[in-house]
């Protein structure tokens, strides 16, 4: 730690949740989030700013001018352009000390479980359940936190995963293995408002921070749910289900 990190994380360090200890923590970290889009931007750019020293940038999609509503990270000169390629640029002009690798093809099967066990804590940043479920069971089986964010029209969504705790449930204890249900709908189908993802992927980067650090009382086994309609913020207790296909006896969970 030089003195340009003391001076640039300075307000950080006066907080005695994170202090010099808890900054080293976060120089010390590697975070995968996957997702470089209205969710991903806000929460990259934040870590980024916090001094989180590697971040894994996962996204196969190029910028469009669509997305320029609410992903903050990419400009309108940006389209056309791979988007962690984008990412990349931004967030190394807000923190240069951070190491920055791209994965630019959408993660799946050994691959994600490769990009996943590199991390220490993971951000879902996607907007898709397949995704999500696959997300999850990779985090389950190599026990990493996974920070999980949604937000659709004006209404958002926040939990935490983490399989270290006995008391946590994963993604699919709280939202089943999708079976005979219909596909969620995406934001290009049902609209979001931009700053929504905004609040929702500020308090990603918020818990994750919290968990890396270790400080304060994460969403494990709660689910922070945003009405952007009323600005109102509601809770809602998650417990394991230990039956769940995924994380309960019998399906690789302690």
């Amino acid at each position: 730690m030089n003195d340009q990190q003391l001076l640039r994380h300075s307000r950080h360090i006066l907080l005695e949740q994170i202090d010099v200890d808890g900054l080293q923590r976060l120089l010390d970290s590697t975070v995968l989030i996957v997702g470089m889009g209205g969710l991903g931007s806000p929460a990259a750019m934040y870590l980024a700013a916090a001094g989180v020293g590697r971040l894994l940038l996962a996204d196969d999609d190029h910028v469009e001018l669509s997305n320029l509503q609410r992903q903050i990270l990419h400009a309108t000169a940006d389209i056309g352009r791979q988007k962690t390629a984008s990412a990349a640029d931004r967030l190394a002009s807000i923190n240069p000390d951070v190491q920055i690798s791209r994965l630019d093809h959408r993660l799946l099967g050994e691959q994600l479980h490769e990009a996943v066990a590199q991390a220490d804590l993971v951000l879902d940043c996607t907007d898709n359940f397949t995704t999500r479920q696959a997300l999850n069971a990779a985090c389950v089986a190599l026990r990493k936190p996974l920070v999980s964010g949604a937000a659709i029209r004006l209404q958002g969504q926040v939990s935490v995963f983490d399989l270290r705790d006995a008391e946590s449930p994963c993604y699919e204890c709280l939202y089943g293995d999708g079976q005979g249900n219909d596909e969620t709908l995406s934001c290009a189908e049902a609209g979001v408002i931009g700053p929504l993802v905004g609040i929702v992927g500020s308090v990603q980067a918020l818990e994750a921070m919290k968990l890396l650090v270790g400080f304060g009382r994460p969403l494990v086994g709660r689910l922070l749910l945003i009405d952007a309609m009323q600005a109102g913020f509601r809770e809602l207790r998650v417990r394991r289900d230990p039956d769940c296909g995924c994380c309960g006896a019998g399906h690789g969970a302690a």
